[in-house]
Order: C-alpha cells, then structure tokens, then sequence
C-alpha cells in the first residue's frame, strides 16, 4: 500500500497542497528500528507532528473556488522525512536529522547512531519523490505550470533541534526559494494569511529534485504556522483556529489558481 494519498483537484488547477508532515502512523517494523519507550515516541510524536494540517488543507480545499490538489503522507516524519534532501546537501544532518532521523527533537537517541538509512529510503523515501515528481509533472502538462504549496506547522518556543531557532517566530512564516518563489506569490500570501514573516525560523520550499533549480514553472511556498494559534501544544485538539486559517489557505490558492 503507498505511504501517500493523491487526492485529485481540478483539471484545470496548477495548485498542489502538500502535506508531509501531519500523520503519527508508525508500520511495527519501522517501530522496531527506534529505541524510544512507548511513552517517549508518543510524546515526541506529539512536538514533531505537524497536527491537524492534513485536515487544514482538507477544509481549505473544500473552500476554495477552485479546487487544488493534494498530496498527503499518511506516514510519520520518523519514518523518513520526504522534505530532506537524501544525501549531503542536507543541513540537518548535523542534529541527526537527514531524510531518516537518528535523533529526537531534543537530541536524544531515536534510532542507532550506525543506522543503514538505504532500507528506508528505498522502500518510503524513493516511491514518494517519484509519486510526487509525477504529480508536478501532470500539472505541467496539463496547465503549463504547477504552484506547490507546502503545509505545514511549528511550536510556539523553540525545541533544542532547530538550528535558526532564535529568529522571530510569527503567527505564519513563509519559507521562499529564490529561484522558485516569485514576488507575488510571497504578496498574494501576505495578502490571504495578513500577519506573516519570511524565512525564520524556517526556511525554504519543497520542490521535487528533477524540477529543483532547473524549471521556473514550477513555484513553490512553505506555510509554516504557529501551533499555538489553532490549537493546544504539544498534540493536542485543534480550535477555532483551525477554520480561520482554512480560509486563508483557500483565499492563497485561489489568488494562485
């Protein structure tokens, strides 16, 4: 069974909601590999997840004029990571933190440290980044371009794991490319969410590797949001919040639409 969902929108739509880090689901053999008491992987899962987000972009969908498509992991982060890069690009590598963690948010022990990460990357980490190369691909053919919008969340204080966690922490931080996000893609989200920061304290865009710096019809935007403003921390329930950043959402994708 894939570790994703695609749930088709619109043929006419270039707009790709991606949700890659809202789900808890651990397979047991996966489980087996990480060294964390029941009671730790829960309340890790709890500060890593990016709670209620599939369910944002589920009801920003439903919301907008036109609909956008979406592309959710049913998996956990702990499981791999599909936003990392696989190899040595990737900066958080050095919290133990690459596309398959070995390290907690707190910088414990989650798996051995001499992991083989290859396992994991062939079986979850591969077939998700050809899956959504392919989703990028069809927008293109279908419409001449595609706009990935990345959902996401992040707690209202710092964890030990962020490396540019001392930057300030707005109610929504918008994650840029140079090369993939243009001016008004960065003003028609400023536009929809009102109150938002750039690039702190996190940064950057998710585009599939065989698009990434090559393609400028492919547009990418993080939205990062913090937790504390639709729901209680850390994994709790969501609140009233949670429809007013709908709204927003859906606003976004149809001033991209």
């Amino acid at each position: 069974m894939p570790s994703f969902d695609l749930l088709p929108g619109a043929g006419e739509s270039p707009v790709i909601l991606h949700v890659p880090h809202s789900a808890r689901e651990i397979p047991a053999e996966v489980r087996a590999g990480i060294v964390l008491d029941d009671l730790a992987l829960e309340r890790e899962l709890d500060h890593i997840v990016d709670a209620h987000t599939a369910e944002l972009a589920e009801e920003a969908a439903g919301l907008a004029g036109t609909t956008p498509w979406r592309f959710v992991n049913r998996l956990s982060r702990l499981v791999v990571d599909p936003e990392r890069f696989p190899d040595e690009r990737e900066e958080m590598l050095g919290v133990g933190m690459g596309a398959v963690y070995t390290r907690t948010t707190g910088r414990e022990p989650l798996r051995p440290a001499n992991t083989d990460p290859e396992p994991l990357l062939d079986r979850y980490f591969r077939p998700y980044a050809r899956a959504m190369t392919e989703v990028v691909a069809e927008r293109l053919a279908a419409v001449g371009r595609a706009v990935v919008v990345d959902v996401h969340s992040y707690p209202s204080a710092p964890l030990p794991y962020e490396l540019h966690g001392e930057g300030p922490r707005p109610r929504v931080c918008l994650g840029t490319d140079p090369f993939h996000t243009p001016p008004e893609l960065v003003a028609a989200a400023r536009e929809a969410f009102g109150e938002v920061g750039l690039d702190s304290p996190f940064s950057g865009t998710y585009v599939p590797l065989e698009f990434y710096g090559r393609d400028p019809r492919v547009s990418a935007l993080m939205v990062e949001i913090r937790r504390d403003t639709y729901m209680t921390e850390p994994g709790g329930p969501a609140g009233p919040g949670l429809n007013r950043l709908a709204q927003a959402l859906a606003a976004l994708v149809d001033a991209v639409r």
